[in-house]
């Protein structure tokens, strides 16, 4: 395997498709080559929302789901190499995330644990290439939370020598990437954490009250008043004062979570409910970046939320003293940033090379992450 393209293959905890990107590696070079966005069909995603719920889990649901999941990630792979006109023998090897249905960090001495599916035994049969999957557990089993595993990415990408940069992830849940102007001690400097909330309330929020996967540029909540104090309660969650490494995901804040916060507020009209949400993922962000002992330059937006301009000018209203970009302005389409990561994690695995930062992740040490599968 001496060619240097990698595919990466995302799935996030929006649970909205799966996305796959080709890059080009090569001294320091980085090139997205091309992208392709592959459907999860609504049954699938309802299989794995049962999987991320304890009382409608098992495991025969389990297994069939990583079946589904392990042939529409070898689809995705596959339709996006027809596109390039790459043939097995082009690729040196594909990383999967797969999806994630569990999470549990370490916290009160319980067991910590992190699951993904889409089997990828099914995805190297099927395209014919080295598999590099599996990425989490090499991290927790180091005394790490497995997550966010990014910002090593956005370490090599992103870092500039003269300017103190956030990278913040807007997917489901939200994570930032600090970046402080480059030096010797980058691997310590650099930090990285789950913020909370990204997407995920504020897309299960739109399809119950506008029958839509998402709020289209955030319009509707645009439109709504913020609720001062339903901001507070949401605020008052135990998360969002936890020191880092922290990990939170759909375990945590989902549905159900909301539900009971608007018990008490039940005068609150849904649109406004949708603006106090987008508040809440931006101020819970910037809470993070403004209480940083540095003044952060530059911060730059990827993932689904960097196309919520409601949610964009919140945070630039809570950001004042930061430049606020999308990472279009570094030269990476925000929505591909996650699957470049996977295959940047992908080469780091086939390479034999670290792949986690333990000032992110809280693991005792830097670990080769992720097992390989051969077709």
């Amino acid at each position: 395997m001496n060619n240097n393209i990698y595919i990466g293959l995302m799935s996030g905890t929006s649970i909205d498709s799966i996305d796959a990107a080709a890059v080009y590696f090569d001294k320091g070079e980085f090139k997205l080559l091309g992208s392709y966005v592959q459907n999860i069909p609504k049954p699938v995603k309802q299989a794995i929302l049962n999987l991320c719920q304890p009382g409608t889990d098992s495991v025969k649901l389990y297994a069939e789901t990583d079946h589904q999941l392990g042939q529409l990630f070898a689809t995705a792979a596959l339709a996006l190499m027809a596109e390039l006109s790459l043939s097995k023998a082009d690729i040196a090897a594909i990383g999967s995330h797969g999806q994630t249905v569990r999470h549990a960090p370490p916290a009160d001495g319980s067991i910590a644990f992190s699951l993904q599916i889409a089997d990828p035994n099914i995805i190297a049969a099927r395209t014919g290439c080295h598999v590099v999957a599996d990425f989490r557990r090499a991290d927790m089993a180091v005394g790490g939370h497995g997550a966010p595993l990014v910002p090593a990415f956005h370490q090599q990408l992103f870092s500039d020598p003269a300017y103190n940069r956030a990278i913040v992830n807007i997917g489901g849940i939200a994570n930032i990437t600090i970046l402080p102007a480059s030096d010797s001690n980058a691997d310590q400097n650099c930090i990285g954490y789950d913020t909370g909330p990204g997407n995920m309330l504020l897309d299960s929020w739109s399809q119950i009250h506008l029958n839509s996967p998402y709020d289209n540029n955030g319009d509707w909540g645009a439109g709504g008043t913020v609720d001062s104090q339903l901001l507070t309660q949401l605020k008052c969650h135990d998360f969002f004062a936890q020191p880092a490494p922290k990990s939170t995901g759909r375990e945590m804040f989902n549905q159900q979570w909301l539900d009971q916060q608007l018990q008490t507020f039940k005068q609150v009209e849904a649109q406004d409910v949708q603006a106090t949400l987008v508040q809440l993922t931006a101020e819970t962000i910037a809470d993070q970046i403004n209480a940083l002992e540095i003044e952060i330059d530059q911060v730059y937006i990827c993932g689904g939320g960097a196309f919520n301009a409601a949610l964009m000018n919140a945070l630039a209203k809570a950001l004042p003293h930061a430049r606020l970009a999308t990472t279009v302005t570094l030269g990476l389409e925000p929505c591909w940033v996650e699957a470049c990561a996977f295959a940047w994690l992908a080469r780091q695995r086939i390479e034999g090379k670290h792949g986690n930062l333990p000032a992110v992740t809280g693991a005792r040490k830097r670990a080769v992450l992720g097992g390989i599968y051969p077709p």
